[in-house]
């Protein structure tokens, strides 16, 4: 059992959000600091300590480990791809500064763990998009990418350098009921979930036929803790996790089984070039083999669930 106190940076997130609840339920209330640069929903706020923080001040996060005690910081906090696209200089700003100071703070031992999330963005039109590997060409083509790209270098640098013990996936398109979407390339696949249900119908900014790794939340949450929780080889960073992959088309079939007469249009834009840059699925068995990771998510559950849960909510 880990007796860390632990702060989540970017709790209010879609992936921070669902985070903060998962640690609270794992480690107690009291044990997990969640912080945002504005507040969250009620759940979150209420569940446990919220600090405002923004995470692009050295000090700030500096002043909140030293008042709560924190060991253990997962710095969640991030511009994604298509807002990032027409915010560059803000999103390096906010993903590559953010993660500096947290490295540095690590580096001085304010902190005995660091996560941080990578992406499969990383990876671009010369990577081997079947079955990509876990080491391979990484030639990232959006800021978003090749934020986290140098972010995957500067992790294991301050790793190999000054034996922080930093760690790391690389998520595909997450999933998930409980938040909208942030801003994604792959956000179609939450928001046909929300569309099937209000309206019947979904217009889709990707081709029907683009092919995309992506996972369901539990199965992210949890690939992220387990991850932080297993003893693992020290010079590794970042790893390939995948769940399930498919097309626009493939995930419209599976809603068409509980909502018959449910239509989609495809009319691909601007978002479709950054897709075709990105792998069709993923080789995770560097993960398998070092930590045990396996999902428990296919399309046909995820569907079920998100279904059910959005009718009820």
């Amino acid at each position: 059992m880990n007796n860390s106190t632990i702060l989540v940076i970017g709790a209010c997130g879609q992936i921070g959000s669902e985070l903060v609840l998962k640690l609270r339920n794992v480690y107690g209330n009291n044990k997990v600091i969640a912080s945002d640069i504005k507040e969250g929903y009620n759940e979150l706020m209420q569940g446990g300590v919220f600090e405002i923080l923004d995470a692009t001040y050295k000090n700030s996060i500096l002043n909140i480990i030293k008042k709560h005690n924190v060991s253990e910081v997962y710095l969640m906090a991030a511009m994604v791809s298509v807002v990032a696209e027409k915010y560059p200089h803000r999103a390096w700003d906010l993903n590559m500064n953010s993660l500096m100071y947290v490295l540095e703070l690590a580096q001085e031992g304010h902190l005995k763990k660091v996560f941080w999330p990578s992406s499969i963005a990383v990876f671009g039109k010369s990577t081997p998009t079947i079955n990509t590997p876990q080491v391979t060409i990484s030639e990232p083509s959006t800021v978003y990418g090749i934020s986290k790209l140098a972010g995957e270098r500067w992790c294991a640098y301050y790793k190999t350098k000054y034996g922080i013990d930093v760690r790391s996936v690389r998520y595909p398109g997450i999933i998930s009921w409980k938040t909208p979407p942030g801003g994604g390339t792959t956000d179609y696949a939450v928001e046909i979930y929300h569309k099937a249900l209000e309206d019947g119908a979904y217009d889709c900014f990707l081709s029907e036929d683009t092919r995309l790794p992506m996972m369901y939340m539990d199965d992210a949450i949890d690939a992220t803790i387990n991850l932080m929780e297993a003893e693992v080889p020290e010079d590794f960073v970042s790893y390939n996790i995948s769940a399930v992959n498919f097309t626009p088309k493939e995930i419209a079939e599976s809603i068409k089984k509980h909502i018959a007469d449910f239509k989609i249009t495809y009319t691909p834009d601007f978002r479709q070039k950054i897709a075709d840059s990105w792998p069709q699925s993923i080789d995770d068995s560097q993960a398998i083999k070092d930590w045990g990771w396996k999902p428990k998510f296919d399309l046909e559950k995820m569907t079920q669930v998100m279904l059910q849960n959005l009718k009820n909510n």
